[in-house]
């Protein structure tokens, strides 16, 4: 018990002394002045989160740290702010391009510094990677693209056109243009970046369903499919497929005469929205090693629930023409459902060269 009192009294020593030491550092903070004055900084530019270490004299009692484009407010710590330096941080809503850091103490007395923040574009999602040159358009999302003046596809000079921006979302058409797939370059103030998405020309893909069955795939389904108008990722309709409670069961497309190798295509991609809950899917073929049905696991396609997911899968892993050519059938099955029927849609079923 001894031991227990003596140790809680240290803690409480501890924390009065610590107590008191802030109330001392409070009461010692640096007033403001009339004539506060500022080094010039020895970095001149930054990006998002870059520290920024302003120095001089009578840099006492700053109230806020303004970037001027767009007015940005910097959050600071104020006991980081002495007599002669002041710490703080880009923010993250900084606007990029050439322009001042403004300091106003509490009496209203203003330093004015130049500084270049560094803004590069960023995107981070995009609502389709399907694009029609001069179709629906597609809205990109991500930072810094307000200031976006330009949006090219990576080696070609076609441009898309900017419908809206603003700093977290760009919104594009695409130009005609004669290339298969390609990322984007979009340049703004800052400079350029090359996106890490790939957007695909729906105009030179191998179609297997969009609005409709293409190139004379149709249903190659064992349980309830057909054409649907309930959810579409593009146009109007989609795919719908359904797989019955305690049935394991394989659903998709079926080219009935036999469709001959395509080397020139190396991938397969779609959109597919879930179902109810979260599911494994398993991509299946008739010329796979594994054959058409509900024993080939190599290729699960795991499906959130409720939201539309896009996958892109290389030729190369799917290996369709395995067994030799032709290929008659290809989709999806599916172990059960266990729980109650489901559904799944899919859109945009198509190979890319």
């Amino acid at each position: 018990m001894k031991r227990f009192k003596l140790k809680s009294f240290a803690l409480v020593l501890l924390f009065a002394s610590t107590f008191l030491a802030a109330c001392t550092k409070e009461e010692e903070r640096p007033e403001a002045s009339e004539s506060p004055r500022a080094n010039a900084l020895e970095i001149t530019e930054g990006s998002a989160g870059e520290v920024i270490t302003v120095t001089g004299d009578k840099l006492g009692g700053i109230k806020t740290i303004l970037f001027e484009k767009d007015s940005v407010l910097a959050p600071f710590n104020p006991v980081l702010n002495n007599d002669g330096a002041i710490v703080f941080r880009v923010p993250d809503e900084a606007v990029g391009g050439e322009q001042n850091i403004i300091l106003t103490n509490t009496l209203n007395k203003q330093i004015i510094i130049p500084y270049k923040v560094i803004a590069l574009p960023t995107v981070t999602g995009v609502s389709n990677y399907n694009f029609v040159p001069d179709g629906p358009a597609i809205t990109l999302t991500g930072n810094n693209l307000g200031d976006v003046t330009s949006v090219t596809l990576e080696g070609s000079s076609a441009a898309a056109t900017i419908v809206s921006q603003s700093k977290r979302e760009l919104v594009i058409t695409f130009p005609a243009t004669t290339v298969n797939s390609a990322k984007l370059v979009v340049t703004n103030s800052t400079g350029p970046i090359t996106t890490n998405q790939e957007f695909v020309n729906m105009n030179n893909a191998f179609k297997i369903f969009t609005d409709d069955y293409e190139n004379g795939f149709v249903n190659g389904s064992w349980g309830p499919a057909d054409i649907s108008t309930e959810f579409f990722k593009s146009g109007s309709k989609s795919f719908k497929v359904g797989y019955n409670k305690g049935n394991w069961s394989a659903d998709g497309f079926a080219y009935w005469d036999g469709l001959a190798n395509m080397p020139e295509y190396k991938f397969l991609s779609f959109w597919v929205k879930g179902g109810s809950t979260n599911y494994t899917l398993y991509l299946t073929g008739d010329q796979r090693a594994g054959g058409y049905g509900n024993s080939d696991k190599s290729i699960p396609l795991n499906i959130p629930a409720n939201v539309w997911t896009y996958f892109k899968i290389p030729m190369s892993t799917i290996k369709f023409w395995e067994k030799g050519a032709p290929m008659k059938q290809f989709g999806f099955w599916i172990e059960g459902p266990d729980a109650q029927d489901e559904a799944f849609y899919f859109d945009d079923v198509i190979f890319i060269k």
